[in-house]
């Protein structure tokens, strides 16, 4: 980033997949916001404000851009904890590189997102239910309650990751390709919410560009699935 180097983090174990939600979060956040504020660092006036400005720009807690930060924080966690588990365990070299490239680029954007969080002074996770951010009326998934909803579209259950840890051969390469795609479409209408209504043009910007690779990858683990004699699962 404007050709100022940043430290390296060092490398991770890839998270235990058995663990319930709270606990295979909260240790890796502390990693991935440490990187996240070196990236935020390096980049230089994210929240410091442009020349002339009055100040930070530090949004408010019930915010788009801390509601967007924290619920995909939990929506890409478990992203990378599928994606390292097929990383891992698949003999099939194509979604070894896809599932590496999808646990990469996704750590990085935890990382930044926790980074901003941990500047803003707002919690790393959300309490109580998620997308509570999402108020404005014409988007399907957006929260009917201040309480927001219990679970994000898209996200895989208990049952369905440990299927996923069952399986093996081309049985577990067809499920990880049925539960990414749902996940990535699942996470759609928060990324272009959160691209319309954020405050931080970062967040903005940030959201736009998951958005749109996304759904590149979208159309791509579509056809891997189709190629494998998959079914797309119901969102």
């Amino acid at each position: 980033m404007g050709g100022v180097s940043t430290p390296t983090a060092p490398a991770t174990t890839p998270p235990d997949p058995a663990p319930r939600e709270a606990d295979w979060i909260r240790p890796a956040l502390a990693v991935v916001a440490a990187v996240g504020l070196l990236l935020l660092g390096a980049a230089g006036g994210l929240l410091l404000g442009m020349p002339g400005s009055s100040g930070p720009v530090v949004p408010e807690r019930d915010s788009v851009d801390v509601g967007f930060a924290q619920d995909m924080t939990v929506h890409h966690q478990q992203a990378v904890t599928m994606a390292s588990w097929e990383r891992d365990h698949t003999s099939d070299p194509v979604l070894h590189q896809l599932a590496s490239d999808i646990e990469a680029t996704q750590e990085a954007q935890i990382g930044r997102m926790q980074g901003w969080l941990e500047l803003w002074g707002a919690a790393s996770l959300p309490s109580g239910g998620h997308m509570a951010w999402m108020t404005e009326p014409g988007h399907d998934h957006a929260a009917t309650s201040a309480s927001g909803v219990a679970t994000m579209p898209g996200m895989a259950s208990d049952d369905e990751l440990a299927a996923l840890r069952a399986a093996t051969g081309p049985e577990l390469d067809v499920l990880f390709l049925q539960l990414m795609l749902r996940h990535h479409q699942g996470g759609a209408s928060m990324l272009s919410y959160a691209a319309e209504h954020a405050v931080v043009p970062q967040v903005r910007n940030l959201a736009e560009q998951m958005h749109r690779s996304q759904s590149v990858e979208t159309d791509y683990l579509r056809g891997l699935l189709t190629e494998r004699g998959g079914q797309p699962l119901p969102l």
